[in-house]
């Protein structure tokens, strides 16, 4: 199956290397006719036109194109030969680069970009056309999916609006990955701009073509979308051009309510109504919008949960894990586009035109086996219809952390009725045991938003978060650092105090709990694993009459009882049960050592801790 490389050019535009720079004059007399650029219209006509250099996009095969004498249009002198590589080729994943000049040429007096082309097999470019000039690429403009077989056949790239290229520098580009896993070769000639004046019925939309109403604030930024552009050629056969706004002209109908300028950016500046427009080469075209500014942007509530309780997927309060993206647009039964904005340095997540969504945070996946809920913000600007639906999916893709593994489960809660009203921060707080189907939290990959009756979503302060019902298996933040002054210290076990000398932390008493010492945020932390009991040894006989407590900090997710035990010569001990599970992390307490009577304490010798679970403990010591 072969791979999108349309996408791949898109997302590597930076140079990888300049193979060649075509020598010449560029600005020679003869070419200019009262104008201020040259109006050469020839890419390759037999060679390349002077001035024009070549530039691999990253991650290509860099040697992937070469000037080719043998197999050639119409017995011309020479033809433009790229061979597009198999997968896994080290060299590189794909073919692909843009042809380009230091100084523009004027474009206006022509209307399409032609070439003839063939390859050695059946086979379909993923994209070629001209504007990429390795910097703006502001009149971009290329035809995707272009069929080729093993005859010369000339092919035809419309200029949507030639006015406005009057000094273009991007001449030719080009992108292709392996067909079927294979690669393969296809030559290009006689590469240049003409005026046909046969391309007619243009057929261009903002929009998709549909009057579209949205709401918006003071201050927010977005963009025309939806644009479409179809040309009949003069073979009869309608061209569709992937071509961006700058093409355009638009207009705003009260531009003190919002401006749209020559790239399609509309800003909000103050509440009332606006209808945006646009015209291409003096004709409307079909589409517009109408933004209805409700005035001054209400924020979602700031979240106030502690960070080290929270995974945080999109948020400036917290810090968001990797996400892979937060609009997949899954084509092609996704309508929904993203047109995020930015309000006194709050990002917003905007989904327009919304049908579904999905957000994912693959690579690597998240552990939320210790996390209680989910919480979303939603700000739905639009009325709400009778019967309108929010439904919200969490997937989790299992231990292989791969999507459709076999292993994947997925739950999901659907919204409606009082709880989604217009105009209004929606908080939701969903506990994850209501996601029916949500089987396993260890490896969670998506978040999928989907709705009817409902076109227009924002979204803000996405996190999974541990409300304390939950506690992690092992802490993740370290025990709380001791303030007592050392000289009112005697100190079993402790970072931040110089301990009992020769103590022994797990003297064999035939105990099966396993003892170790683990690292946790740095600070060495005592770990006893499957307790039913365990014992330390003190170095020395300790006198601790001049202190009041014994202090413990200690964790644990899943114990059921737990005690901790004074002893004296005899022996004479004494045991003070704690309080378990501590919810929500470290439990520091303060134990009086009177509750440890009869226990003599001018000669404890010994600390043990029965129980049961996994434990955790530090800073073990005698105050005043």
């Amino acid at each position: 199956m072969k791979s999108n490389y349309t996408i791949r050019w898109a997302k590597h535009l930076s140079l990888w290397m300049i193979l060649l720079a075509f020598a010449g004059c560029e600005n020679d007399p003869k070419d200019f006719q009262d104008a201020t650029y040259s109006t050469n219209p020839e890419v390759f006509i037999d060679g390349f036109t002077p001035g024009l250099i070549y530039a691999a996009f990253s991650e290509t095969v860099v040697k992937a194109f070469q000037v080719d004498k043998d197999v050639t249009y119409d017995n011309s002198s020479a033809s433009m030969r790229i061979d597009v590589p198999n997968v896994n080729d080290p060299a590189g994943n794909y073919a692909g680069g843009t042809f380009f000049l230091t100084v523009g040429r004027d474009l206006t007096g022509y209307d399409a970009l032609t070439f003839w082309a063939k390859s050695s097999k059946a086979a379909t470019v993923d994209v070629i056309g001209f504007g990429n000039d390795l910097g703006a690429n502001k009149f971009q403009t290329a035809i995707n999916g272009v069929r080729m077989s093993t005859v010369w056949t000339k092919y035809i790239i419309p200029i949507p609006n030639a006015s406005k290229l009057k000094i273009e520098k991007g001449m030719f580009f080009f992108s292709e990955g392996p067909e079927n896993g294979e690669g393969y070769s296809f030559w290009m000639d006689e590469v240049k701009f003409e005026k046909l004046g046969t391309i007619a019925h243009a057929q261009v939309a903002i929009y998709n073509g549909t009057n579209k109403t949205e709401t918006s604030f003071n201050g927010i930024q977005s963009s025309v979308s939806g644009l479409t552009a179809t040309f009949n050629l003069p073979n009869g056969i309608d061209q569709t051009v992937v071509t961006p706004l700058a093409y355009l002209d638009f207009t705003s109908s009260h531009p003190d309510v919002a401006t749209v300028n020559e790239v399609g950016v509309i800003n909000t500046l103050t509440s009332g109504s606006t209808v945006i427009t646009a015209t291409l080469g003096g004709q409307p075209v079909l589409g517009s919008l109408t933004l209805n500014s409700l005035g001054t942007y209400t924020h979602a509530p700031a979240p106030t949960r502690n960070a080290d309780k929270v995974i945080s997927i999109f948020s400036e309060t917290y810090p968001n894990v990797p996400v892979d993206y937060y609009n997949g647009y899954y084509a092609p039964y996704q309508t929904t586009q993203s047109a995020d904005f930015t309000v006194a340095n709050d990002n917003v997540l905007n989904y327009t035109d919304f049908n579904f969504v999905g957000i994912q945070f693959s690579a690597p996946t998240i552990d939320a086996s210790s996390m209680s809920h989910l919480h979303i913000d939603l700000y739905l600007p639009n009325a709400v219809a009778a019967g309108s639906t929010f439904k919200i999916e969490v997937s989790d893709w299992g231990a292989d952390a791969a999507f459709g593994g076999g292993n994947d489960v997925t739950g999901n809660r659907t919204f409606s009725g009082t709880t989604l009203v217009s105009r209004n921060w929606i908080s939701l707080d969903i506990p994850l045991s209501s996601l029916a189907g949500l089987t396993n939290k260890a490896h969670l990959a998506q978040i999928i938003f989907s709705g009817t009756n409902i076109t227009n979503v924002y979204a803000d302060n996405i996190y999974f978060y541990n409300d304390g019902s939950i506690i992690p298996p092992v802490p993740t933040t370290a025990a709380p650092t001791p303030t007592t002054a050392a000289a009112n210290v005697t100190s079993v076990f402790s970072d931040a105090y110089t301990n009992i000398a020769g103590t022994d932390l797990n003297p064999g008493w035939g105990q099966t709990t396993v003892a170790t010492q683990v690292p946790i945020a740095g600070n060495n932390t005592l770990k006893y694993l499957g307790l039913n009991y365990q014992g330390i040894q003190l170095g020395s006989a300790q006198n601790v009459t001049s202190k009041n407590f014994l202090h413990l900090d200690y964790y644990t997710a899943n114990s059921t009882s737990l005690k901790v035990y004074l002893i004296s010569p005899g022996p004479v001990e004494k045991s003070y049960t704690l309080t378990v599970p501590s919810l929500g992390g470290w439990n520091s307490v303060d134990i009086p050592l009177s509750s440890f009577a009869p226990v003599n304490l001018a000669n404890v010798i010994q600390l043990k801790f029965d129980g049961n679970g996994n434990i955790y403990l530090d800073n073990i010591y005698f105050k005043n």
